[in-house]
């Protein structure tokens, strides 16, 4: 089912991003979340993600880039504080879910839309 029509001033309001992810690291009061740090050419952030078991070893996604949303009000968790959201591909549809990156190498920060 396709969710509720929205504008196109709706869908400005999202600052999603390519950013390299730099490093996963265990969030260990965690079954789920990893802790991501990624760089975004002129910013870094922290962004938790729940993957833990969804991948065999979270780390494998290290050096890619993804898409990512950066303009979400900063969430803590676990005692982190997560700065985004990781904006992956089937989770929604209760696959597996999967990086949404670029076709090629783009330079880091750059917008999507």
């Amino acid at each position: 089912m396709v969710k509720d029509l929205i504008t196109l001033d709706d869908l400005s309001k999202l600052d999603i991003r390519v950013g390299q992810i730099v490093s996963v690291d265990d969030i260990e009061k965690s079954d789920k979340m990893v802790k991501l740090s990624v760089d975004f050419g002129d910013f870094h952030r922290t962004i938790l993600v729940g993957m833990k078991k969804e991948r065999e070893d979270p780390k494998e996604i290290e050096g890619m880039q993804a898409l990512f949303v950066v303009n979400l009000a900063p969430r803590k968790m676990f005692g982190e504080i997560s700065e985004g959201m990781l904006f992956d591909i089937g989770y929604e549809d209760g696959i597996t879910p999967v990086l949404a990156v670029p076709e090629k190498e783009v330079p880091n920060g750059v917008r999507a839309g």
